[in-house]
């Protein structure tokens, strides 16, 4: 169960509430490739890491949606002009790698539409907090959450990725609960556990069965607890409620 006095619970989108399904989003290699830059795209690295860092702070960037999309592009461009990508390609190649970047297709895991249901029926505030695009609301619409939950705090909007103070403290404020009635829940262990206990929350580390993230999980520390999905937010002895 939610431990008593939890008035919300918030949770992370991507890992959490869905996964990326095929077709999945081209490689960064092959756009560089169908532009006669395969040795730029060689150097271009992880097309997963280009974007902002973890714990990234843009409140200057993040004003609104124009100017936000502006300083996204002008980060590729910077990249790609350090990987040798000629000016007059830069334009055309910066337009297919943000819509490269971008065009990934989402799924709900099984246990997600009744578990949210099931604690909103509950009287608490149900949130979402993620490290996305300032699409966030939208793609939760297209995946059927649209008017699942209570508020979404995207790192897009609020200026900062997890586990930076300023994205929690967007939810905290759009919860409008001190931090020990919020409950944060997700499957990255920084982001989503160690970064919300920082911030004063309760935190719930989800480790899923078919998880996409490797290795052992952590020893958890005091104020968290682990769950394999999250029917176990809701059902007798759920670990929430550890």
């Amino acid at each position: 169960m939610v431990p008593d006095g939890i008035g919300a619970v918030v949770l992370d989108f991507y890992g959490t509430l869905v996964r990326m399904v095929e077709p999945l989003p081209p490689d960064h290699r092959d756009v560089f490739a169908r532009r006669g830059l395969a040795a730029q795209g060689e150097l271009w690295g992880d097309q997963w890491s280009v974007g902002p860092a973890e714990g990234e702070e843009h409140a200057a960037q993040s004003v609104d949606e124009t100017t936000y999309v502006a300083w996204e592009r002008d980060r590729l461009r910077r990249r790609a002009r350090g990987c040798g990508v000629p000016e007059e390609a830069l334009d055309g190649l910066v337009d297919e790698l943000d819509r490269a970047m971008k065009a990934v297709r989402l799924a709900l895991f099984a246990d997600v539409r009744e578990s949210l249901a099931a604690l909103r029926r509950r009287g608490l505030l149900v949130g979402v907090c993620s490290n996305w695009y300032w699409d966030l609301e939208d793609r939760l619409a297209e995946v059927g959450l649209g008017g699942a939950v209570d508020l979404v705090v995207g790192s897009a909007q609020a200026g900062a990725r997890k586990p930076h103070p300023l994205i929690y403290q967007a939810v905290l404020d759009r919860c409008g609960l001190p931090p020990e009635r919020v409950l944060f829940v997700g499957d990255m262990w920084v982001p989503d556990v160690l970064g919300p206990l920082a911030a004063g929350m309760r935190a719930v580390h989800l480790w899923r069965p078919d998880r996409a993230v490797e290795g052992v999980a952590p020893p958890l520390p005091a104020g968290a607890a682990r769950i394999a999905g999250l029917p176990e937010l809701i059902g007798p002895g759920g670990a929430a409620g550890r």
